[in-house]
């Protein structure tokens, strides 16, 4: 379990790092933040490519800066996208996400506070695992 503390820590993390979105085709700016096993959160952003294919999204962003500062656990990933949707990972970055646990807790808000917290394995039922090889 997430402490709410925690929780609304993640969620300014991603509203922040939301700012620095890279969005000029979509226009869609995605903020997320990665709570890693040592506690420490990581801040990740969507920035987008003129070849399509080449864009990463927020999530991965930040969990890719996570783990490339060294985290090999995953704790929990807030996203935060619009005023009032609540965004769902697409399926690229559930796969990521459950990389690090069928548990890791995924925290879905909007930038007027709103959030539902689910874990991964609620978005990515009958996932694939590191225990599955």
């Amino acid at each position: 379990m997430i402490p709410a503390r925690t929780i609304q820590k993640l969620i300014r993390a991603a509203s922040q790092a939301r700012k620095n979105a890279y969005a000029p085709y979509s226009k869609f700016h995605v903020g997320a933040a990665a709570l890693g096993g040592s506690g420490k959160i990581y801040g990740g952003c969507n920035v987008e490519n003129a070849s399509y294919g080449l864009t990463i999204c927020a999530e991965r962003s930040a969990i890719f800066g996570a783990v490339s500062a060294g985290e090999k656990k995953i704790r929990a990933v807030a996203i935060v996208y619009h005023p009032e949707h609540l965004a769902s990972p697409c399926g690229a970055c559930r796969q990521v996400i459950r990389e690090f646990g069928k548990s890791t807790t995924v925290i879905l808000a909007n930038t007027r506070g709103k959030f539902r917290i689910e874990p991964v394995e609620q978005l990515l039922p009958g996932s694939f695992g590191p225990e599955d090889l």
